[in-house]
């Protein structure tokens, strides 16, 4: 008898021991909410000390998209979650009041300017006129995409406003421009190096990697041409214009309009509507034969006949008697034969009729990678030729 009370006094002990085990964890898991908590509401108050009177939060961090955007038309929410939405007001002051003299360049909807804001803090803006269901569909598409990218061989998006039925993105501020007006433009080119021409092919490999292999899902361009590639003050070069970009998992070939730029467009994509990452690498074949020849990616021979770069250059391309001729007179014979050769077949490889014959943009990039000077993102190490006037000591 006495054993059996033992054991219940012992059962009872070990019972009341396990409530106030657990009591005291619940205890110890509200009191660090509570201080959690505390510390919140105080980083916030302090957050709120710091804004200038007038503003809210939202105006000082950046809006979220979603309570904005459903004013008009409802856009997507874009991933990253904030994006800036900036007064026209500070844009208009910005651009001079969208002055001629700040247009960098004119695109399908519209002109892009340049920006100075208070501070002396640079910016492009690109202005979609007019609105209409295409127009609003590049927009949300653009801001949804580089809302979520972040890349260095990508242009950065900084913003974004709409006012009295015109859309406009804020991007960085490219000096150079766009690789179209280097090569195409006043200049034809001379500011570009071979070594520039093979770093600038390089970055848009790297950017077009990105999108093709590390997004998820992948990203394809659709739209990838000279003009959508600036350069920085260094030649840094970054791919933009994300309007028409579609991801590998939402195409739709019955609903998809063609889009792109003739010259540019993949043959399957313009005859069967076939689009896959390897019509940018078609695209990305298409600009490396603009940089590797200074032609234009379509020319006019006459007032009804037009002539394509790839139509004209591929027979050229694999004969290495004629492949010195038509290399843009401003690099001719500045480069190691050997590494124009490797270059012409990458292009050659990357602008095949057939897609499965096209390289992996990862596949270029390592083709490349070699061609490039170390200082300029590349592994080569060049070596200066000897001057003719150096005299050699004797031995």
């Amino acid at each position: 008898m006495f054993s059996v009370s033992a054991v219940i006094i012992v059962e009872r002990h070990r019972h009341f021991h396990r409530e106030l085990v657990i009591a005291s964890i619940l205890a110890s898991i509200a009191i660090v909410a509570i201080i959690l908590s505390t510390l919140y509401a105080w980083i916030l108050w302090r957050r709120s000390r710091r804004l200038p009177r007038g503003k809210s939060a939202d105006t000082a961090r950046g809006i979220m998209l979603a309570p904005i955007l459903s004013k008009f038309n409802s856009l997507k929410t874009s991933r990253k979650g904030l994006v800036a939405m900036i007064e026209y007001p500070s844009l208009e002051a910005a651009t001079g009041e969208f002055s001629e003299s700040n247009v960098l360049g004119v695109g399908g909807f519209g002109c892009v300017y340049k920006a100075v804001f208070d501070g002396g803090v640079t910016a492009a803006v690109k202005r979609l006129e007019g609105g209409g269901p295409e127009c609003e569909k590049e927009f949300e598409n653009e801001l949804d995409l580089l809302g979520r990218i972040r890349h260095p061989n990508i242009v950065s998006l900084l913003g974004f406003c709409v006012h009295e039925g015109n859309h406009y993105i804020v991007y960085e501020l490219m000096e150079k421009g766009s690789l179209d007006t280097q090569l195409h433009g006043a200049s034809h080119g001379s500011a570009l190096t071979w070594h520039i021409r093979m770093k600038i092919a390089l970055d848009m490999a790297r950017g077009l990697e990105y999108l093709h292999e590390h997004c998820s899902p992948p990203v394809i361009h659709r739209d990838l041409k000279s003009s959508n590639i600036l350069l920085d003050s260094d030649f840094n070069a970054k791919i933009s214009d994300f309007g028409l970009a579609v991801t590998s998992g939402n195409i739709d070939k019955g609903s998809m309009k063609l889009s792109g730029t003739l010259g540019y467009v993949a043959p399957e994509y313009l005859l069967d509507g076939k689009l896959t990452e390897k019509s940018d690498v078609y695209a990305f074949g298409v600009v490396l034969l603009e940089l590797l020849m200074g032609r234009k990616p379509v020319e006019k021979m006459s007032q009804t006949q037009c002539q394509s770069i790839v139509t004209w250059a591929m027979p050229q391309l694999t004969d290495r008697t004629k492949l010195p001729n038509i290399v843009d007179p401003v690099i001719r014979d500045t480069m190691d034969p050997k590494h124009l050769y490797q270059v012409a077949a990458v292009a050659v490889l990357c602008v095949q009729p057939e897609p499965s014959y096209r390289p992996l943009i990862t596949d270029v990039l390592h083709s490349l990678v070699p061609l490039v000077p170390v200082e300029l993102g590349g592994t080569l190490r060049v070596v200066e030729p000897p001057s003719p006037n150096l005299k050699h000591s004797p031995c």
